[in-house]
C-alpha cells in the first residue's frame, strides 16, 4: 500500500467513527431511561399483581389441587 492510500483508510476510518459516535451520543440522549411517572406506574402494576397472586394462592383451591397434586406423584407405582 502506499502512502496516500493509507492515509486515505484512515481518514475514512476517523470518520466513520466520529460519525458513529454522534450517533449513539444521539440515541443515548433520547431514551435516558424511566421517569417518575414510569416508575409509580410500574409499581402499583406490580403491587396489584402481587394482590391478586395473594389472592388466588391463598384460596382453597390452589393448596387443595397442590396437595392432590403431591398426593398422585407420592401414590403413584413405578
Amino acid at each position: 500500500m502506499t502512502i496516500h492510500t493509507t492515509s486515505r483508510i484512515t481518514s475514512t476510518l476517523r470518520r466513520a467513527r466520529v460519525a458513529l459516535s454522534r450517533r449513539f451520543d444521539t440515541v443515548a440522549r433520547l431514551d435516558a431511561g424511566m421517569s417518575t411517572v414510569e416508575y409509580a406506574v410500574g409499581t402499583i402494576a406490580a403491587a396489584a399483581f402481587g394482590a391478586v397472586l395473594y389472592t388466588v394462592v391463598s384460596g382453597d383451591s390452589i393448596p387443595d389441587a397442590l396437595g392432590g397434586i403431591i398426593e398422585r406423584a407420592l401414590n403413584t407405582s413405578v
